[in-house]
């Protein structure tokens, strides 16, 4: 596999986080009481740093050759 298909696949992981913590944050503020929604929010936001780090290095780290 090629360095450029890598960086695809692993910015689709980024995306999929930045997704998923968007809809856990809906979940938590909207659906859910008490301390299932604070955890909840807290996985979101961990899936959020996680995503923004995931998209950060890809952009950042330039194009392959």
């Amino acid at each position: 596999m090629s360095e450029s298909m890598l960086k695809m696949y692993v910015s689709f992981a980024g995306i999929i986080f930045l997704f998923i913590a968007v809809g856990l944050i809906l979940l938590s503020r909207h659906k859910l009481k008490g301390v299932l929604s604070i955890v909840t929010g807290a996985l979101a936001y961990i899936f959020m740093i996680l995503g923004g780090l995931i998209i950060f290095y890809i952009v950042f780290s330039g194009p392959t050759a």
